[in-house]
């Protein structure tokens, strides 16, 4: 079969296609994942395009440079370059800078860190690891870039994705300490989820 026939299923799928396009993923070859909804023309694609369109495009509590911000956060934790690329240059669209986006990797970087570290904590519940100093340098978060509300925001979503329950916890009280709300909260999350279930299908 030609390398066109095989995309052919990709190529016909209106609703994936305007999906690709919304994104600025141009010349997108489908992964297995997509190949395997594309081929039966599954409603599930119907639903991720209702899904990331609306975390991304009609969001209540986020601007599009911050949802596009989050969404560049989650990308990068979870290591995909093909919608990495397409975010950044989306993002920069929105009037993000350089180094907002520096400090989005930065920030995802860090929460690695710190997720692996304070998760282990938390499962071990002894007194010898948790009294121990962390000795870990988060000097960014000191004064961020991002202001310090959104770097927590950013934290909280990576942290959530990740699976720290203290990470998760101690952000979303600095996140309401430093002005946020549970509504804004509450949206950024599921657009942490959203992105995250896309990567599933597109890499």
């Amino acid at each position: 079969m030609s390398e066109i026939a095989s995309l052919r299923p990709a190529l016909q799928n209106e609703t994936f296609q305007n999906l690709l396009r919304e994104l600025d993923i141009p010349g997108y070859i489908p992964s297995a994942n997509a190949q395997a909804l594309l081929e039966v023309d599954a409603r599930y694609i119907k639903d991720l395009k209702i899904n990331v369109g609306n975390v991304l495009n009609n969001t209540q509590y986020l601007s599009r440079k911050e949802a596009l911000l989050l969404a560049l956060a989650v990308t990068v934790n979870e290591k995909s370059e093909l919608l990495r690329n397409s975010l950044t240059g989306l993002v920069k669209q929105a009037g993000a800078t350089e180094a907002e986006i520096a400090e989005i990797v930065a920030c995802t970087s860090l929460m690695n860190t710190n997720n692996v570290f304070y998760r282990f904590r938390h499962f071990m519940q002894k007194d010898f690891y948790s009294n121990q100093p962390a000795g870990i340098k988060m000097s960014i978060m000191a004064n961020p870039v991002l202001g310090k509300e959104f770097f927590e925001l950013v934290s909280l979503v990576v942290s959530s994705i990740n699976g720290c329950e203290m990470c998760v916890s101690s952000h979303e009280k600095s996140v309401l300490q430093h002005g946020s709300t549970e509504s804004r909260i509450f949206e950024a999350v599921k657009l942490g989820a959203v992105i995250k279930g896309l990567l599933t299908i597109l890499s």
